[in-house]
């Protein structure tokens, strides 16, 4: 069993144009105050990294842990959820995900497609110059526009969207693991790793690379009606990094997973701010704690109710009351004793 750290919070959804959100001085002094002990670093956002020279340069990444550090942080993963969405695109969505790439990018499909390839190998390498040892990321999808399959999807299309991605991804992973850094896909929907089935169908494509490991977050389980805490007994080795959001699923005689075109309040399943929702936190942190997860508890923040800023004031303690110190002893310890082997087969009738 181990004890997780935290709390730590994703900084993607708060970096803007105002402070204490636009520097990464302010905004490691604001989360310092929440109480956050660490903080997940969205690389695309360059008022937080330069990642290419984070890549290229160690003591870039030691100036750069050590300014954090003044603020009583840690970094606890890289992300490239936006770069990686992009290493696999169908034409379908060409326009639509444009916009996580740089402007000369745009309306240039192959060349994205290797920018991003680029990235998230940066990303591996300023990881192991920033001595972390879990990377957060998104598979992108090539086969989300066929998830249900109406009409008939053709034979093998299924097979061959998944040998390209695994294609695209095995040099990244083996990259990765020459850096010393597990590549943590977040399984979520518009994502062709979505869930478990598709994540083992993409793990036999690599070969069962074992950098391809999982960062788990229960929101994109609950809306999907997975049972999240069974996930975590059965994918625990591979569980390397965990997002903790909340979520609610109140399905209605109108609409259900789907959620019918609405807007995220009005859906049936929606994300929450931390306690809002229907995820069984206690439970969560018992099977991970149990299972010996040794990583971050990093808040994520989605909330279509909450403002952000009562999110994250609320999100510290919140996981801080979670963690689990795990014991060394056991409670009935005291009533042991030494063994004694005539004793025993004794008791045995031997």
């Amino acid at each position: 069993m181990k004890t997780i750290k935290g709390p730590a919070i994703f900084l993607a959804q708060f970096m803007g144009d105002e402070a204490p959100f636009n520097s990464l001085e302010s905004i490691c002094q604001w989360a310092a105050d929440l109480g956050y002990k660490g903080v997940q670093i969205p690389t695309w956002e360059s008022r937080l990294i330069d990642l290419k020279t984070a890549a290229e340069s160690k003591t870039y990444c030691d100036e750069l842990k050590g300014k954090i550090g003044e603020y009583g942080l840690e970094i606890t993963e890289l992300s490239t959820h936006l770069q990686g969405q992009l290493v696999a695109v169908n034409p379908a969505y060409d326009t639509m995900f444009d916009g996580f790439a740089p402007d000369e990018l745009k309306g240039k499909p192959a060349e994205r497609t290797e920018w991003a390839k680029q990235q998230v190998r940066y990303a591996g390498s300023a990881s192991q110059h920033l001595g972390l040892t879990a990377h957060a990321t998104f598979s992108g999808a090539l086969l989300w526009q066929t998830m249900y399959p109406w009409p008939q999807r053709p034979n093998g299309l299924v097979e061959r969207g998944f040998k390209e991605l695994a294609d695209r991804w095995l040099p990244i992973l083996n990259h990765f693991d020459e850096c010393g850094v597990d590549v943590c896909y977040e399984v979520h929907p518009g994502e062709d790793l979505h869930d478990g089935i598709s994540y083992e169908m993409f793990l036999k494509e690599v070969n069962n690379h074992s950098r391809a490991c999982l960062l788990y977050d229960p929101s994109h389980l609950i809306l999907q009606q997975l049972d999240y805490l069974a996930f975590i007994d059965i994918y625990h080795e591979r569980i390397k990094a965990f997002h903790v959001k909340d979520a609610e699923f109140n399905p209605t005689g109108r609409q259900g997973v789907y959620g019918g075109y609405q807007g995220w309040a009005d859906r049936a399943g929606r994300f929450r701010s931390l306690g809002d929702g229907q995820v069984d936190f206690g439970s969560i942190f018992t099977k991970l704690s149990k299972h010996g997860f040794d990583g971050w508890a990093v808040m994520e923040w989605e909330c279509c109710i909450k403002s952000p800023e009562q999110g994250a004031k609320e999100g510290a303690p919140f996981i801080q009351s979670h963690i689990i110190d795990v014991t060394e002893k056991a409670f009935d310890d005291f009533a042991g004793t030494e063994v004694d082997n005539d004793y025993l087969d004794k008791l045995l009738g031997l």
